[in-house]
C-alpha cells in the first residue's frame, strides 16, 4: 500500500488521517457526554472530563490542519462512476465535514471558559487570557468574555455538536455504507482495505 494517493485508493497517511480524525471525533462526544450524564458540576471528575475532552478538540485542530495541507498536496482517487449530481452532493458533503472538522475546534477553543491542560502534560491558556483576545475582542470589539463567549458556544454546542456534526457523519457513513452494500463499488474499500 503506498503512503500517498493513487488514482484507484487512498493511500496509508490519508486513511491515517481519516480514521484518527473519526476516532477524536468519537472521543470528543464521549468525554463531554460523560460530563453532562454522568458527573456532578465542579468535581474533579466533572473537570477531567472536560479537560479530556479540550485535550480532544485540540488534537483534533493538529491532525484536521495536517489533514488539510496533507489532501492539498495529494490527489484524490477518481470518483466510481455515478451522475454528475450524485458526484456534486458527495463533493458538498465532503466539503461541509471539512469546514465544520475546523469550525468545531477553533469554537471550542475560543469559547472556553478554562486552560486546557493538554493531556495533564502541559497547559494551554484560554483564549480570553491571550494577547489576541484583549486586543481584537476587548479593546477593539468592546466586548468581554461572557459577551464574546455566548454565540461562540451556540455554534459550538447547540449548531455543531448538538446536531450538524451527527447528521454529516451519519449522511457520510450512511453512503459509503450505500455504495458498499447497494451500488457494490469501491468506495468504501479505498478508505479501508483497498491499496
Amino acid at each position: 500500500m503506498s503512503l500517498k494517493n493513487t488514482a484507484a485508493n487512498y493511500g496509508r497517511i490519508a486513511k491515517w488521517f481519516h480514521w484518527t480524525t473519526a476516532a477524536l471525533f468519537l472521543a470528543a462526544y464521549v468525554s463531554v457526554y460523560y460530563r453532562q450524564w454522568f458527573t456532578e458540576k465542579q468535581t474533579p471528575e466533572n473537570m477531567t472530563a472536560l479537560q479530556i475532552h479540550l485535550s480532544v478538540g485540540v488534537s483534533i485542530a493538529v491532525i484536521v490542519a495536517l489533514r488539510v495541507i496533507w489532501r492539498l498536496m495529494n490527489r484524490a482517487p477518481a470518483d466510481e462512476p455515478g451522475t454528475p449530481l450524485a458526484h456534486l452532493a458527495a463533493h458538498l458533503g465532503h466539503l461541509a465535514l471539512y469546514a465544520v472538522m475546523i469550525v468545531a475546534p477553533i469554537t471550542g477553543y475560543l469559547g472556553t471558559g478554562v486552560n486546557t491542560d493538554f493531556f495533564f502534560l502541559f497547559e494551554i491558556p484560554k483564549f480570553e487570557s491571550t494577547a489576541l483576545f484583549q486586543s481584537v475582542v476587548a479593546e477593539d470589539m468592546g466586548l468581554d468574555f461572557k459577551t464574546f463567549e455566548k454565540p461562540i458556544d451556540f455554534i459550538h454546542k447547540d449548531v455543531l455538536g448538538a446536531w450538524l456534526i451527527w447528521l454529516l457523519v451519519l449522511g457520510h457513513a450512511g453512503a459509503a455504507l450505500y455504495h458498499h452494500f447497494v451500488l457494490r463499488d469501491r468506495t468504501l474499500v479505498k478508505m479501508t482495505s483497498g491499496g
